[in-house]
Parts: structure tokens; sequence; C-alpha cells
């Protein structure tokens, strides 16, 4: 689930970009509306508000004086270009009929990411400026001979969601290289004063690039893999792909196509493979067939 204090940044912006402008007793009259208000909102809050968004963001809302002090949202079109920013819009907006919305809320059901989010502001706030975490992190299992319980010292590079958890990627000073540590693992977390430099080169997109989920291991190769889908499954991976990389190839209408990705082959890609059940069948490469027929057998071991 979101923090508060951003989704009170998106429900402004989003506010804003939809009925702006406004003065800011306008906007209060639509914020006793909305199901996390706890009456108005002061006037020096919503100057931080404006200065959160902008930091967030990149966008602006300034205030036309000549017009009866109304505030607007200056520069919309940089949210274009931000496809984090348009997702957090689109997925935590609320509809202008907040009494509306609100007394639906018990048949409007969002899926929420359960853990891991009271971590959230502190690392964004130290990836923001750049300051270094120590975590006290618990692991599932450790690596041979380490233990399960650890802490770290972290460089925050960049976050991540997936299969409803929050992710932090970032250097691990203890392992001297990039790790993935998921945030429902973390016990503690502090922000240090000690600071860092973001590497000029790194890209977040693109360290990911190759993998579907987190786990990224750069001495994989990239590998062509090849599936056939089954009945409605083709039409879901059309919709929505399991990598950028997809492209179809053969198909019969109705009954089965065929797609191709140049990936790296992880636990995760394993994973939903199998999780699509027998609406997929590997076709190459055979490495990847005899994985999944060994998982396979080890389910029907089970039953």
């Amino acid at each position: 689930m979101i923090s508060k204090t951003y989704y009170r940044y998106i429900w402004l912006l989003d506010t804003l970009l939809n009925s702006s402008p406004l003065t800011i007793d306008e906007i209060n009259m639509l914020w006793e509306d909305c199901p996390l208000s706890n009456g108005p909102i002061p006037l020096r809050t919503f100057h931080e508000q404006r200065k959160g968004i902008k930091e967030m963001f990149g966008v602006e809302i300034v205030c036309d004086r000549s017009h009866g002090n109304v505030y607007y949202v200056k520069n919309p079109e940089v949210l274009e270009k931000q496809k984090v920013a348009k997702w957090l819009l689109h997925k935590y907006s609320i509809p202008q009929e907040f009494a509306t919305f609100n007394s639906m809320k018990d048949r409007i059901l969002l899926e929420e990411i359960p853990l891991g989010t009271s971590f959230l502001d502190d690392i964004i706030e130290a990836m923001q400026k750049n300051l270094e975490l120590r975590i006290d992190y618990q692991r599932y299992e450790g690596e041979q001979g380490e233990e399960h319980l650890q802490t770290f010292h972290i460089q925050p590079y960049a976050l991540k969601v997936f299969n409803r958890r929050w992710y932090l990627l970032g250097f691990i000073k203890e392992k001297d290289g990039l790790r993935t540590i998921a945030l429902d693992r973390i016990l503690a977390l502090k922000v240090l004063t000690k600071s860092f430099t973001l590497p000029e080169d790194f890209d977040a997109r693109k360290y990911f690039s190759n993998v579907v989920g987190i786990f990224v291991n750069k001495d994989l190769p990239i590998t062509k893999v090849k599936i056939r889908a089954y009945g409605i499954q083709a039409e879901y991976l059309r919709s929505t792909p399991l990598h950028k990389s997809q492209s179809e190839g053969k198909s019969k209408h109705g009954e089965f196509a065929e797609f191709t990705y140049r990936l790296c082959v992880t636990p995760e890609l394993v994973s939903q493979l199998l999780a699509m059940g027998d609406k997929v069948d590997v076709l190459e490469p055979e490495e990847l067939r005899e994985e999944m027929k060994k998982r396979i057998g080890n389910m029907i071991n089970i039953y």
C-alpha cells in the first residue's frame, strides 16, 4: 500500500490536473470528500506538498495571483515522459466523486502490496539525497556459511515492484556488489549521513532489461526462448507480454500461438511458465524443456 504522504501528493496533482485552476479554499472543499481527509490542508503543508510533488514528479504547481490566487499545473507535459509517474497517477488516483467512491470501497477491490511499505518513505528520501542505509535483514535462507539475520550497509540505487513485493536494488558494501533485497524482509532501517555517488552509467531499466522479475546474474547468457501458448493463454500473452522482447510467430486462430523471447533463463522465468500450467509448452531451448519436466515431475511426486 502506498504511504499516506505520497498518496496526498498524487491526490493533489490529480485534482489540479483535472480541475485547475483552483484556490486553496476550493482545493480544501474537494479534499473534505477524500477518504484520507482529516480536516483542511494547512497552507504551510500545502506548500510542502507542492515542493514534494516537484521533487517526485518534476511537475510545478504555481500560483496565478492576477486571477485571484489560483493554483494550476504549469508543466503537465513532463508526465508524458515519466512512466513511473503515469503509473502512480493511474493506479492510485480516485474519481472526482470521492463520497461515491468511499461508499463503494467494499465493492472496488484493489490489489495491495501487503508488506515492506513502511520503509518506502525513508528509502526514497535516501535515494533522492544519495545517502547510505543501514539495514537489518532477515533472509529466508542464506548462502552456505551465512547467517539468516544480517546487517548491511547499502547504497540505494532503485526500487522495483514484482509479484506484489517491493525490492531495493543497491550496492551492498559487505557483498562488494549490486544486490536486490526484498523490503518485507527488512527488520530495521536507518538513513545514514554518509553520501555516495550514483554511477553515471547506471540505468535501472537496462539492469533488469534481460530478465523476468528481479533476479539478475551477469554470468547468464541471453538465450532464445520459444513457447507455444494454447487457447485463451495466447490472448493473455498478446495483451500482457511475458517480456518486452516478445515476438509472435506461427499461430492458428483459436488454437495456439508461438512466442519467441531473447532473455536470461532464471528461476523466476521458470516459475512464470509453470504458473501457466498446461496452457503453455516450452519448445526451446532443450535445457529449459528439461528443467520444466524436472519441476513438473517433482510436483507430481508431491501428490
